[in-house]
Formats: structure tokens, sequence, C-alpha cells
């Protein structure tokens, strides 16, 4: 059963900074293509970045580029989202996706295609 547990969430002052874990179970991290989605309250869910499986390479949207930084550890069946400089508006709830197909950028938005599996979420709160 292939499942994604997300941590690292929590209560974090503006310009602060947390790392968010996401551990796979069920499947092999390596075969996966994974990503980061966020909804904020009162908004759709969009997406953050993704690691593709075929050659780890990362996806960003462009207004997360340079705060927000994708890894993964397959040693540890983890993936990892580095936030820094923290603002309010990156209040929301954090979800991880494991992904059997691919992911892309398409009109400035993350995109994917294939059999998508979710974890429950992270509560991520910027607020001093």
């Amino acid at each position: 059963q292939v499942q994604a547990v997300e941590s690292g969430g929590g209560l974090v002052q503006p310009g602060g900074s947390l790392r968010l874990s996401c551990e796979a179970s069920g499947f092999t991290l390596d075969s996966y293509t994974m990503g980061w989605f966020r909804q904020a309250p009162g908004k759709e869910r969009e997406g953050i970045s993704c690691i593709k499986s075929v050659d780890d390479s990362t996806v960003y949207v462009e207004s997360m580029k340079g705060r927000f930084a994708i890894s993964r550890d397959n040693a540890k069946s983890t993936v990892y989202l580095q936030m820094n400089n923290l603002k309010p508006e990156d209040t929301g709830v954090y979800y991880c996706l494991a992904l059997e197909g691919v992911c892309a950028l398409a009109a400035g938005r993350l995109i994917y295609f294939g059999r998508d599996y979710w974890g429950k979420g992270t509560l991520v709160t910027v607020s001093s």
C-alpha cells in the first residue's frame, strides 16, 4: 500500500525556516516522481515543486524558486521541502504527492499526469 506521511509543519515567525519531510512506504522512492503542494485557507491547492524519478531533476513554480528547495533521500525513503524566508502568505496545509507519472510546468502552474497518492498534509503557520 502506497503511503506518504508528511511531518515538520508548525508555527514559525516571518523570515524563519522550516523543513518538511515526507516519509514514503509501500513503494521504492526513486521509482516515483515526488512533489509538494499546498493549500492556503480559502484557496485552491497549488503546486510548489516536484522531483522526477527518471533523473532527479526538479521543477519549481516560478514564485517558489529561491526560497523553497525539494530534495530526496532514497536510502531514508524521504522527500524534503526546505522552506526559507517564510512569509505569512505561505501559511497553509502542505501535501506530499507520490506519482506514478510525470510532472511539468504549464502556464506557470505545476501539473502532473499519472496515478497519484497523497499524504494527509502538515500545517504550516507563518505568523508573528
